[in-house]
């Protein structure tokens, strides 16, 4: 496996962890770079009586727990839970993050959502990798173009969503599943059993693929396409 950056970035703190985090590890143990980013750290999901403030606190710090496992990086911009702006200074602060970190893949949510925050996330990052590419949007920080946008699989954002990308993260799957715990509302959530439901759809996208543990994908529809020569038929 060839080494790579991967930059994952969601609406909330674990989004990404949870629906590429195994692809992120698997990245990790062959020796590239993982890094998460999270446009908020999901706050607004406080366990009742809880205080909010302290629990974004908490959130940032579990993404910074998950992501050392993994050798990484997490970053968390500032914005509110339920509230994710969607214009310009938002995309041209994830323009940033991708010339920092200079990811050969992005992944981030699929178009369509029953989340707000997820669907204008995807506007945002789809925006912002251009923005990124674009010697003419002049930053701080000279372009950089990653060569693979992916959008992945999550309960949330289901309608729409085909696989198209099988990825074989059966080496990351087992430090995923360790990594994947420091996540409190992973393991610990009363409305939905986050890691319990994503352990079993990487399984089950693995039978699907084939292999051991699969994560899916889709790509943007005008990658759509399949090239062969006669020696591929």
């Amino acid at each position: 496996m060839k080494t790579h950056t991967v930059l994952a970035i969601g609406a909330h703190v674990g989004d990404a962890e949870l629906t590429a985090g195994a692809l992120l590890a698997t990245c990790a143990v062959h020796g590239g770079k993982a890094v998460t980013l999270a446009l908020t750290a999901g706050e607004k999901g406080a366990p009742a009586g809880a205080d909010i403030a302290a629990y974004r606190r908490d959130k940032i710090a579990q993404a910074e727990a998950f992501a050392k496992d993994l050798g990484g990086e997490a970053i968390v911009l500032p914005y509110e839970d339920g509230l994710v702006p969607d214009n310009d200074e938002i995309r041209f602060a994830v323009c940033d993050v991708i010339r920092q970190v200079k990811p050969d893949i992005i992944v981030t949510h699929h178009a369509n959502s029953m989340h707000k925050d997820h669907a204008a996330c995807h506007r945002i990052v789809s925006d912002a990798w251009f923005y990124a590419a674009i010697e003419g949007f002049q930053r701080e920080l000279p372009r950089h173009f990653a060569k693979k946008i992916y959008f992945a699989e999550n309960w949330e954002d289901a309608p729409g969503f085909e696989p198209y990308v099988y990825l074989d993260v059966s080496d990351g799957y087992p430090l995923w599943e360790k990594a994947i715990d420091h996540h409190w509302f992973a393991v610990h959530s009363t409305s939905f059993p986050y890691k319990e439901y994503y352990a079993h759809l990487k399984r089950l996208r693995g039978i699907q693929g084939r292999k051991g543990y699969c994560e899916c994908f889709m790509i943007p529809e005008e990658q759509y396409r399949l090239v062969q020569t006669m020696e591929d038929i």
